[in-house]
């Protein structure tokens, strides 16, 4: 590797915005994600990034209370993204391990519940840490390989 090739590795992109507490930050929090990786021009999966990014938005509106903002974080990397949900509170969200709560069979009529099994099976890695205002809960996806062009 000659000394230009580190050179020509961009560097990580962020991106941290405030949504209002209600439903319609999912919407926007969508086109934030879609932006921030087009604008890049970035591998990461546009279309999962959006889907988890509203899965996790629609849960920290519905399952956390007050009127406070929630705050969207974008890390762009050389070797993929992560995207961050901050909210008030501190309580973590359902077992990120486990597709459905323990002893009980998975309901596949069920309205809820989905999102987390969304994030489980589609990100590359996912968790919640707590912040100083409440918790971040979080998912990583890989930049996508490129493909391969035929040698004409």
């Amino acid at each position: 590797m000659n000394g230009s090739a580190l050179h020509d590795t961009p560097a990580p992109a962020f991106w941290r915005i405030a949504l209002p507490h209600t439903f319609a930050a999912v919407p926007v929090a969508r086109a934030l994600v879609r932006r921030a990786l087009a604008e890049r021009e970035h591998a990461a999966d546009s279309d999962t990034a959006e889907l988890l990014t509203a899965e996790l938005v629609a849960n920290a509106v519905e399952h956390t209370a007050g009127d406070g903002p929630i705050e969207l974080v974008v890390e762009l990397m050389p070797t993929g993204c992560r995207v961050e949900v901050h909210d008030p509170d501190p309580a973590p969200p359902l077992d990120l391990a486990l597709p459905h709560p323990p002893g009980e069979p998975p309901d596949p009529w069920q309205e809820h519940g989905r999102g987390l099994l969304l994030l489980r099976a589609l990100s590359s890695a996912c968790g919640h840490r707590p912040t100083d205002s409440g918790k971040a809960v979080w998912f990583r996806l890989p930049v996508i390989p490129g493909q391969r062009q035929p040698v004409l």
